[in-house]
């Protein structure tokens, strides 16, 4: 009977394990997403929700990516980003994938990522990183990040994001 069921056990783990996507974790971008249709998406939800958007550009690799992708669903920041923004997240690969779209908002990728670019619900930029800002998000942590954003939201507000 022991046999029996650790043989049933193993069978079980094996189909797991085997199972498209089992080992897949978790990534902060989406490679294969439509980043201009993304956002033109957000801007028309921003619109109706008469908010703001984030674009923020980064990349699965860079762990400053994924702390500021935690901070944004979890962290302190979460409930502040949530009621304050819409956000679309851009894949820019190891550089070179939408970085015209990056360009096309002013936002200098070379001085490093996470790079952020906010915009009014109409798609104007209300606020762009211009000197990697958040490129040390690990280093900021937390409290960083929310303080970083809740100064944005506040100048985003001022400037007619809501």
């Amino acid at each position: 009977m022991r046999r029996l069921l650790l043989s049933t056990l193993a069978v079980l783990a094996l189909a797991v394990v085997s199972a498209p996507g089992a080992w897949a974790t978790t990534t902060p971008y989406d490679e294969a997403a439509d980043a201009k249709a993304e956002i033109r998406a957000a801007l028309v939800d921003a619109k109706q929700a008469k908010l703001p958007v984030i674009v923020v550009f980064g990349a699965n690799w860079c762990g400053d990516c994924k702390m500021l992708d935690v901070a944004f669903k979890t962290g302190a920041a979460a409930p502040l980003i949530a009621k304050s923004f819409r956000v679309v997240k851009v894949n820019v690969g190891r550089f070179d994938r939408n970085t015209d779209i990056a360009e096309a908002y002013g936002v200098p990728l070379k001085k490093g990522i996470p790079a952020v670019v906010v915009l009014s619900a109409e798609g104007k930029p209300l606020y762009v990183t211009q000197s990697g800002e958040l490129a040390d998000a690990r280093a900021m942590g937390d409290a960083g990040v929310y303080d970083f954003f809740s100064k944005v939201a506040a100048q985003s507000a001022k400037d007619g994001g809501k």
